[in-house]
């Protein structure tokens, strides 16, 4: 048998020190370049050195063609970046503002598929708030919270309905945010969630969230004036 780990969540959490890292037992490794490794949008792949020679077969003449040069740059900066001491402490702060989101929401009654989370990744199952997973999608997005719907096991709803929402802490923690915000982003979920047709309520948390990231700007180093 040949073991093929796919990690292109967890991938910048391994890179980081802060996850188990299944490279040395695994025949095949794949991945994105970004996620949370937090690069150039792309994938690659790992192998043992007696498989090397068929994958690189394989994927050129095989599959591929003119190599994209600016593609590899990028993922040669992204690999760079992940080694350095900066991203182990991004890494870290990812896993920690998870586990604080998690605890917030539990603290608001949401139940967490698994109890919780180690990594940087949280499934809220949102039934209790009696929404689907594609309507909490809708009614965060409307605040300027991005989610995904997304199944949980043994959910009685149809796959593009979902009983359960899906919430990642990789984007929120590059901007600069850390636990006292993660309590601010559960409160935000809890009111838009426990009241999907109060519209003053959205209007309030879509105001809270616009000024908590206008505290953690995309480009601090930048002055943006186009943003209202």
């Amino acid at each position: 048998a040949v073991l093929l780990v796919d990690m292109a969540h967890i991938a910048g959490l391994i890179a980081g020190g802060v996850h188990p890292n299944p490279v040395p037992y695994s025949d095949y490794v794949s991945s994105t370049s970004h996620k949370t490794l937090r690069g150039t949008r792309g994938a690659f792949v790992l192998c043992k050195k007696e498989y090397a020679q068929t994958l690189d077969r394989t994927v050129f003449p095989g599959i591929q063609g003119g190599p994209l040069v600016q593609s590899i740059a990028g993922k040669a900066v992204t690999f760079m970046i992940a080694g350095t001491e900066e991203f182990k402490k991004y890494s870290s702060q990812v896993v920690s503002n998870a586990s604080a989101l998690a605890k917030a929401l539990t603290d608001r009654g949401f139940r967490l598929v698994s109890g919780g989370t180690d990594n940087h990744l949280i499934l809220l199952d949102v039934r209790s708030r009696n929404v689907t997973g594609k309507e909490g999608e809708v009614l965060l997005g409307e605040v300027g919270i991005t989610s995904n719907k997304n199944m949980i096991p043994f959910d009685p709803a149809k796959p593009m309905v979902t009983s359960g929402v899906r919430l990642g802490t990789a984007a929120i923690t590059t901007r600069g945010m850390k636990e006292p915000e993660m309590d601010k982003i559960a409160d935000a979920i809890e009111r838009v969630l426990s009241n999907p047709e109060n519209n003053l309520i959205k209007k309030e948390v879509k105001a809270s969230m616009a000024a908590l990231t206008g505290e953690f700007p995309l480009y601090p180093d930048l002055a943006e004036p186009w943003v209202n």
